[in-house]
């Protein structure tokens, strides 16, 4: 059965275990502790006794952005992502967001088709906003949007 549990410092190391064998430029420690409380809502699911994956995200006078969002990869394709969004959504809600924003790599073909299945439309793009996956030059983000 999967379960949300709420990220804490006691967290962070199992957490950044996934962070790492998912992005290419991952969080660092500092980083990730520092978008823990006040204005950021965190959660990882949880299988069993194993971590499937987590998201953090922010909320900030009615609109919320997803920062962060992860699928260990041992568990990818499964739908866990598909899940974790939805409970992000729910919880932008209840923090009275209207409005949701994120940024996705432009060669995340599989994220971007998740976001858009879930009413996420394009908004704009950041050139050379992420550094590429391979260390030689950048990577355009896409900025998307929803309204609750």
């Amino acid at each position: 059965m999967l379960t949300f549990h709420t990220i804490s410092n006691n967290n962070v190391e199992q957490l950044l275990a996934i962070e790492n064998a998912c992005h290419s430029h991952p969080w660092s420690e500092k980083t990730f502790k520092s978008c823990i409380g006040g204005r950021y809502f965190g959660y990882y699911a949880q299988e069993n006794d194993t971590i499937v994956g987590f998201y953090i995200g922010d909320h900030v006078a009615g609109e919320a952005t997803l920062m962060d969002i992860c699928v260990t990869p041992m568990q990818q394709g499964k739908g866990y992502g598909k899940v974790l969004l939805q409970h992000f959504l729910q919880q932008a809600k209840q923090h009275n967001a209207v409005k949701v924003f994120l940024e996705v790599r432009a060669k995340n073909i599989a994220a971007q088709m998740l976001y858009m299945n879930h009413g996420f439309i394009e908004t704009g793009r950041r050139t050379g906003y992420y550094p590429s996956a391979k260390g030689f030059g950048y990577e355009d983000a896409i900025v998307m949007s929803l309204t609750l």
